[in-house]
């Protein structure tokens, strides 16, 4: 009974390991071939823009335009200009076609929340609709692109 046990345990392990190993290994995204700096600054930037959408988020739920504006700003065309050119070189224009729409939603999430009545609630509703077509570029983007 306990040799039964143990094979199906030692079987599940494998078993297991082997899904893991070529599920690891059929990642279909796009490696951009980031050197170690620029991948430092790449997913920085990645980092910044998801706190952006969670300042963003938070800015609507509390109806604080200003928070919304600040956080949009600093992942919009600010963050786009910065990019080092090493890494926009290394971007394939499907990578560009994603990234630079995203950058200037962020910019129009800042128009639309300084042009946004202070507490109405059809205004945060349309950031926050807003916020959530930006997030569809997001998903996009790291469901197509990798730097690992």
């Amino acid at each position: 009974m306990k040799r039964k046990i143990l094979f199906f345990v030692l079987f599940g392990l494998l078993t297991s390991t082997q899904v893991l190993s070529q599920t690891k290994n059929h990642d279909n995204r796009y490696h951009l071939g980031l050197n170690a700096e620029e991948k430092v600054v790449f997913l920085r930037e990645m980092r910044q823009m998801l706190v952006s959408i969670q300042q963003i988020m938070l800015g609507i739920g509390i109806g604080d335009k200003t928070m919304v504006i600040k956080a949009a700003h600093y992942s919009g065309n600010r963050m786009a200009r910065a990019t080092p050119q090493t890494i926009k070189d290394k971007t394939p224009v499907s990578f560009e076609k994603i990234g630079g729409p995203t950058h200037m939603m962020f910019e129009e999430l800042a128009i639309n929340a300084a042009e946004a009545d202070e507490g109405d609630a059809d205004d945060m509703k349309d950031l926050a609709e807003l916020t959530g077509r930006l997030m569809q570029n997001c998903l996009a983007c790291h469901e197509a692109f990798t730097v690992n």
